[in-house]
C-alpha cells in the first residue's frame, strides 16, 4: 500500500487496540525507552506509555500521528512523521530498550533495528506472511522472519495461518546483555 492510501485509510479506520502479542511480551519487562515503528494511530505508543515507557512513535502518515497526537492526552509520546522507505528516520544504534514494528515489513529495517536496541534491548515485530512461491513485497516467506534474528535469544516465536490465506509470523527476540532495569522475563 501506498503512502497516500495509508492516509486515507488512517482517516477512516476505527481506533483499534493493542495486539496481545505485544502486550504480553512488554509486560515481562521493566518499562525503558521504546520506539513503535510505523506506528499507525499509535496503539502500541499508547499502551506502552501508559505502562510506562519512553516512547516514540513514527510512521510517515501525517494522518495518523495527527490522530495519536489527539488521542495520547497528557500522555509523553514523542511523535515523528516520516516515510520509513524512504529513510526519513534514522535509529540511533544502542538507543532503545524496546522496539516494535507491528505489521509493516520493510526488509531493509531488520539491520538498523537490530543495531537500535540497547545491549539486551528486545526487538517485537509482526508480519504478514504468504506461502506464494513469490510473495508480493511486503509479505515474508514462511520461517523468514525468524531468519533475520539468527544469533539472539528468542522470546517468542509464532506463525498462524487462518483462513483466506492470510497469515501472521510474530516474534520477540533479545540481543546480548541486560535489558535496561531488572530483566523480569518468565515473571508475573
Amino acid at each position: 500500500m501506498e503512502l497516500q492510501d495509508w492516509e486515507q485509510r488512517h482517516g477512516t479506520e476505527r481506533l483499534a487496540g493493542p495486539l496481545p502479542f505485544v502486550t504480553e511480551i512488554a509486560s515481562r519487562f521493566n518499562p525503558g525507552s521504546a520506539l513503535d515503528l510505523a506506528c499507525g494511530t499509535g496503539r502500541h505508543a499508547l499502551w506502552l506509555a501508559r505502562q510506562g515507557w519512553s516512547v516514540t512513535a513514527v510512521d510517515g502518515s501525517s494522518t495518523a500521528i495527527g490522530i495519536l497526537n489527539q488521542r495520547k492526552g497528557d500522555l509523553v509520546i514523542e511523535t515523528r512523521i516520516a516515510d520509513l522507505e524512504r529513510h526519513e528516520y534514522s535509529i540511533v544504534p544502542g538507543a532503545w530498550d524496546l522496539i516494535v514494528m507491528s505489521l509493516y515489513l520493510q526488509r531493509d529495517l531488520f539491520e538498523p533495528v537490530k543495531l537500535g536496541v540497547k545491549p539486551g534491548g528486545v526487538v517485537i515485530a509482526i508480519v504478514l506472511v504468504s506461502e506464494a512461491p513469490e510473495p508480493p513485497p511486503h509479505r515474508l516467506r514462511p520461517g523468514e522472519l525468524k531468519s533475520y534474528f539468527t544469533g539472539w535469544e528468542i522470546l517468542e516465536y509464532s506463525e498462524e495461518y487462518g483462513g483466506s490465506g492470510h497469515a501472521t509470523a510474530r516474534i520477540a527476540a533479545r540481543g546480548a546483555g541486560i535489558l535496561a532495569g531488572e530483566p523480569v522475563v518468565g515473571q508475573a
